[in-house]
């Protein structure tokens, strides 16, 4: 098993440590187990919670199956956070943010505190709430993926601010942003793919002491060379990655080419 976790490649863009795979499943394999040494490292460094942020995403299944699956993590010493949510969806919509990580992720391991975002009777109430959330204590760990626009979180072009002044933020989404999310099979049209969303923004993201980030597929190629190769734009939000201290990205041979 772990020779099958040896990447296939590995590449140096700035800072940001690149491992390409050949198979998805390998990606997400090797993902969940630097991720949850990661946690384990800090549980052994600090009697206090490991605080992480979670992206919800179909790119995501391979790492949150695996971390169910790592052994030796006290999940009860880790506070969950997510990092967007739609506005207008009902409370148990399966697209949910919030619902697809308790059903992957939550539910099976059952972290000590999870803090979800979405109450949206109150929008810029709820953005003061969760940042006031995030501001409690430094983040450790961001397990975040790109989107095809170069997105992070649901900081679309259009939007992303690498200076923005807010840790959590209401935004309009981006039509191909909304697309994606009909790619992906969460939503079966265009016109069912709310508009707006609340979302941590590009600082709050980067401020995470450890940053995973797992983009694999083909949908994801252009994004994925925009952010690696591109300039440092809002154009390519994802761009920015690459000065961040502590990242390591995982892909595949789909998204990465050959």
């Amino acid at each position: 098993m772990e020779e099958m976790l040896i990447p296939a490649a590995e590449h140096l863009a700035e800072r940001m440590r690149v491992l390409v795979y050949n198979e998805r499943s390998q990606m997400g394999a090797a993902a969940a187990g630097a991720a949850g040494q990661s946690i384990r490292d800090l549980q052994a460094q600090s009697a206090a919670p490991v605080r992480i942020v979670f992206a919800a995403a179909p790119s995501q299944n391979e790492l949150y199956e695996g971390l169910v699956r790592e052994q030796g993590i006290d999940w009860s010493r880790v506070h969950a956070f997510h990092m967007d949510e739609y506005i207008g969806l009902p409370e148990k919509a399966p697209q949910r943010f919030g619902n697809y990580l308790q059903e992957r992720l939550f539910s099976r391991v059952n972290p000590g505190r999870i803090e979800l975002l979405g109450r949206t009777d109150n929008i810029e109430g709820e953005c003061r709430r969760y940042a006031e959330l995030l501001n409690e204590a430094p983040i450790d760990i961001v397990c975040l993926g790109i989107g095809e626009n170069g997105h992070i979180a649901f900081n679309d072009p259009p939007v992303a601010d690498f200076a923005d002044p807010l840790l959590v933020k209401a935004v309009e989404l981006d039509e191909a942003c909304r697309k994606q999310q009909v790619n992906d099979g969460c939503f079966a049209t265009l016109d069912d793919v709310p508009t707006h969303a609340l979302t941590l923004t590009v600082p709050a993201l980067m401020a995470g002491r450890h940053l995973f980030a797992i983009v694999p597929g083909k949908a994801k190629r252009a994004a994925l060379q925009a952010a690696l190769h591109g300039p440092l734009s809002t154009a390519c939000p994802a761009s920015l990655l690459r000065t961040h201290p502590a990242i390591t990205l995982y892909t595949d041979r789909d998204a990465f080419g050959s």
